[in-house]
């Protein structure tokens, strides 16, 4: 088995080719890739926390938190910093390492609140986990403030493919997308971008997907996979559910593109069994969401997450790792 290298000018062929892979093969290819790049015992432990719930303007038709679907969500303006902080002690408590914060939000608006959100940024920073939110689009500047302020990574998702993106949202352009993950990269700050999969797109979409992911000018370092979580309310409530295997072939092949990155088993964890859990393990998966919600939607609790990390031999990534690492080689 040849190593695997860092590349960013994969073809839209290769992709394909990689992506069909005999499914055992392809697992057997991503494991090593895994085992080439990570420590493939450990696992990057994240909790998400809803900061700011419901009435967003944006018509994502997969989104339990758009306004104009009813959904039953609860709508609840931004949190207090100490209710925020008092979630991340426990997640601390109870060994996640990094800290993600998502607000219902179109984009970033330079307001109390925003500066709200940067005050539990450092707050969340003091406590020493790794510091994520998911705001929307933004700018540079703000981008810029969120980073001074301790921020650690950006997610800002670009869901499916270019080409089927306006089947799933229009209030957005998929470069609205592109801008802000570029925003984010001059800011100093790292980038969580990854896709969904049953939105009813075909193969050759998340295909293209993996392809401008796996071709950016730097490869994000954590892709989450996420499969569709059916809402009752959303446009996307009666999509069937996601085979497993595509979740496996997904992360496989994410693994083998972007071999350096934290791979994320995101939504539709709940769903799994232990058992394919540790096949997703296998085939790259190394970091995951923990605790009992997704920003509105059910998640595996921190005690059965602990019992199949003690089951499968798991332990969890350390915080800030990476920088760690490179301050050593120094």
């Amino acid at each position: 088995m040849q190593d695997v290298q860092i590349r960013h000018d994969w073809t839209i062929e290769e992709i394909k080719a990689i992506y069909n892979t005999p499914l055992l093969e392809l697992i057997f290819r991503a494991a090593s890739a895994h085992r080439q790049y990570q420590d493939t015992a450990e696992v990057q432990v994240c909790t998400l926390l809803s900061i700011k719930t419901g009435g967003c303007s944006e018509d994502c038709a997969y989104c339990p938190q758009a306004a104009r679907y009813n959904t039953d969500i609860k709508v609840h303006g931004l949190l207090q910093k100490d209710t925020v902080l008092e979630y991340a002690r426990k997640a601390r408590e109870a060994g996640s390492t990094r800290f993600c914060m998502g607000a219902a939000w179109r984009e970033v608006r330079d307001n109390r609140d925003f500066d709200r959100v940067l005050d539990m940024v450092k707050g969340v920073n003091e406590l020493g986990m790794e510091v994520c939110c998911t705001l929307g689009m933004l700018t540079e500047e703000q981008a810029k403030k969120l980073a001074d302020a301790g921020l650690y990574a950006y997610n800002h998702n670009l869901d499916t493919s270019d080409e089927y993106y306006s089947e799933i949202i229009t209030t957005r352009t998929y470069d609205d997308r592109l801008q802000t993950l570029d925003n984010v990269r001059k800011a100093g700050v790292s980038v969580c971008c990854g896709g969904i999969i049953g939105l009813g797109e075909t193969h050759e979409d998340r295909i293209k997907m993996l392809h401008t992911l796996s071709n950016l000018p730097q490869h994000p370092e954590s892709v989450p996979i996420n499969a569709l979580t059916r809402v009752k309310g959303t446009p996307l409530e009666h999509m069937p559910k996601v085979e497993f295997w595509d979740m496996v072939r997904m992360i496989a092949t994410t693994r083998i593109l972007i071999p350096s990155a934290m791979v994320r088993l995101s939504a539709g964890r709940a769903e799994m069994s232990v058992s394919e859990q540790a096949l997703c393990f296998m085939a790259g998966a190394n970091s995951i969401f923990t605790g009992e919600k997704l920003l509105t939607t059910k998640n595996p609790s921190f005690e059965e997450d602990h019992m199949m990390f003690e089951l499968l031999g798991l332990k969890a990534r350390e915080a800030f790792k990476e920088e760690k690492e490179t301050a050593a080689a120094c």
